[in-house]
């Protein structure tokens, strides 16, 4: 039965109303800018499909839109919004569609969800020539032998994947993007059953295989150090964050869907994890990544690198009083505050004829949030006369009165 001029109108209002929302919420297309570097796009999932879908709808042709949608089931036979969107166009054959799923007779609240995970993918995907000219502001700087980074953004139910290109002075370089999923109840886990996914700094600790999983973590998992040691100075709690998969007969779950998980598809999940470094590879998950232009992410970089420096130099002088200034009044260690350690430094101090620190493998990750905090972690070569050690080192440097300080400092953790 051929299509009706009222039928393709109302079809149109109902199936446009999940792009128009997209597109309205958005905001700008693209963010203008201009590189030299190539960049890869991973056009592997299904919103280049989707994108071309709800373009011939947008067009009149609703032939051509079932079309490419019975060939996006063909490639992902259990993608439960490809079907919403096949049975509204066949539907839309024989009556018109007042709404988004009219031909579902589902719960509205999936209905909701299914509608929610089509505005967030086509959003993201619309907008993605961010990742061309700008980089996450978090990524401030990589160590060698860490070869990628993630970035996840919540409220895009977004995750991105970065290179550390080495061979340009470790800039991050854009690799692919995945629709994720994450906790039912957003995002900033402050405790325990909150339903909620941390904000935060992590790094991926180990690898459960699918032999030790049940079916509903899809074809593995990576769970995350959360809560970190900045989580536990700011009284957050809870466990068993992971990465994980899907369900052997889902695709893919609504945006706000997990108890505080990060889930991917599993095919997803499966291209992810072949860049994953055990107890290397950071996972940074923010409510909304902010970006950063090259120039502003060199110059960033590069003011909390001469304060790391400053301060690796100032210890070498032994004028303490010195040394000291680059701490923050807020400073301590696991057991000491700001006076015992000032004690302490100037009562080791007064026995050193000389010092020497030498740092490699700097790692600078920012928080996401309103506090300007960065994780700074490094392996540290400490000679004296009297005493030689190495170490892995863990500070976070805050900005206080427009000047970068150490809050915390001790042991690295991995």
């Amino acid at each position: 039965m051929a299509y009706t001029a009222g039928t393709h109108r109302l079809m149109r209002r109902a199936l446009l109303a999940v792009v128009l929302i997209a597109v309205c919420l958005s905001g700008p297309a693209a963010v203008t800018g201009t590189t030299s570097h190539p960049v890869t796009f991973s056009d592997s999932g299904p919103e280049p499909q989707l994108s071309r879908i709800f373009d011939a709808i947008e067009k009149n042709r609703l032939d051509t839109a079932l079309e490419q949608t019975e060939a996006l089931l063909t490639q992902y036979p259990n993608f439960r919004l490809a079907y919403l969107i096949k049975g509204d166009l066949l539907l839309a054959r024989s009556m018109p569609l007042a709404t988004f799923g009219n031909a579902n007779n589902a719960p509205k609240e999936k209905l909701a969800d299914l509608r929610d995970e089509a505005i967030a993918r086509l959003k993201a995907y619309r907008s993605r020539s961010t990742t061309a000219n700008y980089v996450p502001r978090y990524l401030m700087q990589m160590p060698p032998d860490q070869k990628y980074a993630i970035v996840v953004d919540t409220q895009k139910s977004r995750l991105y994947l970065y290179q550390n290109d080495t061979t340009a002075g470790g800039r991050p370089r854009f690799v692919a993007d995945y629709y994720i999923s994450h906790g039912k109840l957003g995002a900033d886990k402050t405790r325990e059953g909150d339903k909620k996914t941390p904000v935060g700094v992590y790094h991926v600790t180990s690898s459960l295989p699918i032999q030790k999983l049940g079916d509903f973590y899809g074809s593995g998992a990576f769970p995350l150090n959360y809560p970190n040691e900045l989580d536990r100075r700011q009284g957050r709690n809870g466990h068993g964050i992971w990465l994980h998969g899907t369900p052997s007969n889902t695709f893919s779950r609504p945006p706000k869907a997990s108890d505080g998980c990060v889930v991917l598809a599993n095919m997803d999940l499966e291209a992810l994890s072949r860049n994953l470094q055990i107890g290397l590879t950071p996972v940074i998950i923010s409510n909304s990544i902010e970006w950063l232009s090259l120039d502003d992410w060199q110059n960033e970089r590069s003011k909390l690198r001469k304060s790391i420096d400053e301060w690796r130099s100032d210890w070498e002088s032994r004028d303490t009083s010195r040394y000291l200034k680059h701490y923050s009044k807020k400073f301590q260690t696991k057991d000491q505050n700001l006076e015992q350690f000032t004690q302490q430094k100037r009562q080791v101090n007064a026995s050193k004829e000389w010092i020497k620190v030498k740092l490699s493998n700097l790692s600078m990750l920012r928080n996401p949030g309103t506090e300007e905090l960065v994780i700074v972690s490094f392996e540290q070569d400490y000679q004296s006369n009297n005493l030689n050690n190495q170490m892995k080192k863990e500070q976070y440097w805050v900005r206080e009165d427009g000047d970068w300080k150490i809050i915390f400092e001790g042991a690295a953790s991995s």
